[in-house]
């Protein structure tokens, strides 16, 4: 691979560690590094997931994040804490803030809450070089908001955040060139330790004899782009570490619009009936989100990921009708038809729908068999309108009130976690 024309910044990728647990540590005062704390989703639910945990809570009691509560040893020293989502927003702009104290405004992505991009490209500071400038914002972050941070940095996006996940979580500082790619890439296994590989790529690859990064590398190229499109090419060149893209841009780029939602049940959900309930809550946020974009869409999908005790695989199925639509109930409705032809009969505890296919609003059709359809759009703009002034709550439908219902209960949370 000839890397001599293709991009060589100096891209800093930072994570905060352990956030949530960091956040809440320093509010009431503590030491994330002496101290075993836990942020759990829900003290009501014995069930609730583990959203951070401490060093400490990781190497003494083994509990980490996804960990449920009642997993959680009864031990004096554990301190346990409810998510609160807007501090934890706070402190991430707060930390955007000091970030921009060293860079232009510009030269900062905010990938997630607890990690950014910074190109430290050409910057001429007070500092030094763009490796120092790096780990003085790390020291800053932590002198202000005792708040441990992990860097990785590279010649681009990727690099920079590879040389994070793979090295920098574990030693605090990495940085990685083009020449690091054969020694510290290549031999990464199993693939979907490398970001932007999940497990089902991971098995199709496998199935292809792949099994490391260097041997996606060395792969067919074509044979790759034959079985998976663009997203073969993307897997191919990102296996030698090359990645065009700017910084703000996804990693891994993807034109085809969608809107979406997914929600992780605070309890088992048997029936369908009652799946149903909060498959049409969702269908109704999606939507209202599809109609205010303005457009349509034809793919409809439906995705279910069952107990954690449950024998049986969850599903993810998709349903492409001949008429776009924005409206809920015709979402609802394929994702029903979905629900009913996949669903095994286990407890349910996750759900996510999605409309893709998209196309501009302009684009319907009017339907001489369905004098009622003009109405129904005029009636899905005056409840989204209804609901942007008085509250998401303020035009419920009936089943939102019955035990199954999560909308009125979920108005109060950040993110799907507590504000």
């Amino acid at each position: 691979m000839d890397y001599s024309s293709l991009p060589n910044g100096e891209i800093m990728c930072i994570d905060m560690k352990c956030f949530y647990a960091s956040c809440v540590a320093m509010l009431h005062g503590l030491d994330i590094l002496k101290t075993p704390v836990a942020v759990v989703a829900n003290f009501d639910q014995p069930g609730s997931i583990v959203l951070a945990a401490s060093p400490l809570m990781r190497e003494k009691f083994k509990v980490k994040t996804s960990s449920r509560r009642f997993e959680i040893p009864k031990h004096p020293d554990i301190k346990l804490f409810e998510p609160k989502m807007s501090f934890f927003i706070d402190m991430s702009m707060a930390i955007t803030r000091l970030i921009a104290k060293y860079v232009p405004s510009d030269a900062i992505h905010v990938y997630s809450i607890d990690e950014s991009f910074v190109d430290l490209s050409g910057i001429n500071t007070l500092w030094g070089s763009p490796e120092e400038v790096a780990k003085e914002i790390q020291k800053a972050i932590y002198d202000q908001f005792r708040i441990p941070s992990a860097v990785g940095m590279g010649p681009n996006m990727l690099l920079a955040k590879l040389a994070l996940d793979l090295e920098a979580k574990k030693t605090g500082f990495a940085k990685w060139t083009y020449n690091d790619v054969p020694t510290k890439l290549w031999p990464v296994r199993p693939l979907s330790e490398m970001w932007g590989i999940g497990r089902q790529m991971e098995a199709k690859l496998n199935a292809m004899g792949i099994q490391t990064v260097g041997g996606l590398a060395n792969s067919d190229l074509n044979e790759l782009e034959n079985k998976f499109g663009i997203i073969g090419n993307q897997l191919y060149f990102h296996a030698w570490g090359v990645d065009l893209s700017t910084l703000g841009e996804p990693l891994v780029k993807n034109n085809a619009l969608s809107f979406g939602k997914g929600q992780m049940l605070m309890k088992d959900y048997h029936t369908k009936n009652d799946i149903a309930v909060v498959a049409l809550e969702m269908c109704e946020d999606v939507m209202k989100r599809t109609r205010e974009a303005g457009y349509v869409g034809r793919t409809i999908s439906f995705g279910l990921s069952y107990s954690k005790n449950a024998m049986t695989k969850g599903f993810h199925r998709s349903k492409t009708i001949d008429i776009p639509t924005n409206e809920t109930l015709v979402m609802y409705k394929t994702c029903i038809e979905l629900l009913d032809e996949f669903f095994a009969g286990e407890p349910a505890r996750q759900l996510a729908v999605r409309i893709s296919n998209l196309e501009p609003a302009r684009s319907i059709q009017l339907d001489l068999f369905d004098e009622h359809k003009e109405k129904r759009q005029i009636i899905g703009h005056t409840m989204d309108a209804i609901r942007n002034r008085f509250g998401s709550v303020s035009l419920l439908r009936a089943v939102s009130y019955t035990k199954a219902g999560t909308a009125i209960s979920r108005n109060s949370l950040v993110g799907g976690h507590l504000a």
